[in-house]
C-alpha cells in the first residue's frame, strides 16, 4: 500500500499540511450526531434478524484478554472458546479472532493453527502508548514472529492534543511498515480524545497513513466504545472510500457486553457505511463479555428456554 492515498498526497505533505487539511474537515455536530445514534439504536429487530444478527455479532468478536494476570493456560482456553463457542451446538461461528498481548501471541497462534480464527496482539506499549519508537517497533516485530495476524497499536494521545499530528501519522506509517502481512488496525482512545471534531481528525490520521482498521479503544479508560463516536468512524470510512476507493474496516471496544448492544452497533453499520461492512473483515467488537450473552440469546432462540450464564465459561 502507498505511504498515503494518492487523492491525499499534498495533506500529508508536511506538518502544516496535515494541518490544514484536518482543520478543514467539516466540524461535527455533537447533538445531531448523538440524536442519530440514539435513533438508530431504537430500530426493532425480528426473530429471522436477530438470528442472523447474533451469529453475525459472534463471527465479529476479537475474543479478548488483557490483563497482568494472563496465563497460557487462560490464552490456550480462550482459544478454544473461540473455535468452538458452545460446544452443546457446533452450528455456531467461530469468532474473528483472540486478542493478547506479544508474549502471548505464540500461544495463541499455536492453539489456533488451522482454525480460522485470527490472532491478534496489542503493540506499541499498550494501552498508554508512553515508549520510544524503537521499544513500540520492536514490540510490534516481536508480535508479528510470533505469529500475530493483526495488530492493535495505540497512537501517541500526548501528540495528537499537543497538535503534533504529522508525528502520529509518521509513527503509524512505521508501525505499518513492520506489520508486514499482518493486518494494522489503529486505536485512538477516543475517550481520551476530548472532543468529536479530535475523533474525526484522528480517523483521518490513521486512514491516511494506511490502517486497515481504525478503533475506538482499548478498553482501559472510563469512556470507551459508544454508538455516537462509532457512528462518527463509520461515516469516516464510508467517506474515505467514496473518496479513495479504498475500504478501512471499524473496531468498537470496551463497554459492549449485550446482545441488545451488539445488534445496536450493527444497525449503525448497515445504516451509516452500508452492507460491505457488515463483514468480520471489516467489523469488529473488541469484547471479552459480550459472546457469552450473545451465546445465551442464541439457546434461548434456538430452544425457547433462556440459557443462564451456568451454561457458559466464564472465560
Amino acid at each position: 500500500m502507498p505511504t498515503t492515498a494518492p487523492a491525499f498526497s499534498d495533506a500529508t505533505a508536511s506538518d502544516s499540511a496535515l494541518r490544514r487539511f484536518l482543520f478543514g474537515l467539516p466540524g461535527v455536530d455533537a447533538v445531531g450526531l448523538e440524536a442519530r445514534a440514539a435513533s438508530l439504536g431504537t430500530r426493532s429487530i425480528k426473530t429471522t434478524a436477530k438470528a442472523y444478527a447474533i451469529d453475525l455479532a459472534i463471527s465479529m468478536i476479537d475474543l479478548t484478554t488483557l490483563e497482568g494476570a494472563d496465563t497460557p493456560g487462560k490464552v490456550r482456553a480462550l482459544a478454544a472458546k473461540a473455535v468452538n463457542p458452545d460446544p452443546t451446538d457446533r452450528t455456531t461461528p467461530h469468532t474473528a479472532a483472540v486478542c493478547v498481548y506479544p508474549d502471548m501471541a505464540a500461544t495463541a497462534a499455536a492453539s489456533l493453527a488451522g482454525s480460522g480464527v485470527k490472532v491478534a496482539s496489542v503493540a506499541t506499549a499498550f494501552p498508554a502508548g508512553r515508549a520510544a519508537l524503537d521499544v513500540k517497533l520492536a514490540d510490534v516485530r516481536d508480535a508479528v514472529a510470533a505469529g500475530a495476524d493483526e495488530i492493535d497499536m495505540v497512537i501517541d494521545r500526548g501528540a495528537f492534543l499537543s497538535g503534533r499530528f504529522l508525528k502520529v501519522y509518521e509513527e503509524i506509517l512505521a508501525v505499518k511498515a513492520e506489520c508486514g502481512t499482518a493486518r494494522l488496525k489503529v486505536i485512538f482512545e477516543t475517550g481520551e480524545l476530548s472532543t468529536y471534531d479530535n475523533i474525526r481528525r484522528a480517523s483521518w490520521i490513521g486512514m491516511l497513513a494506511g490502517a486497515d482498521f481504525i478503533k475506538t479503544s482499548t478498553g482501559k479508560v472510563a469512556t470507551n466504545a459508544t454508538p455516537a463516536n462509532t457512528l462518527l468512524m463509520l461515516e469516516a470510512v464510508r467517506d474515505f472510500r467514496a473518496q479513495t476507493g479504498v475500504q478501512i474496516g471499524v473496531k468498537p471496544a470496551g463497554g459492549i457486553r449485550t446482545t441488545k448492544d451488539a445488534v445496536k452497533f450493527l444497525v449503525l453499520v448497515n445504516e451509516t457505511a452500508g452492507e460491505d461492512w457488515l463483514d468480520p473483515h471489516w467489523f469488529r467488537f473488541g469484547a471479552s463479555s459480550l459472546l457469552n450473552d450473545l451465546l445465551m440469546q442464541r439457546q434461548k432462540l434456538s430452544t425457547g428456554r433462556y440459557s443462564g450464564p451456568d451454561y457458559v465459561t466464564v472465560d
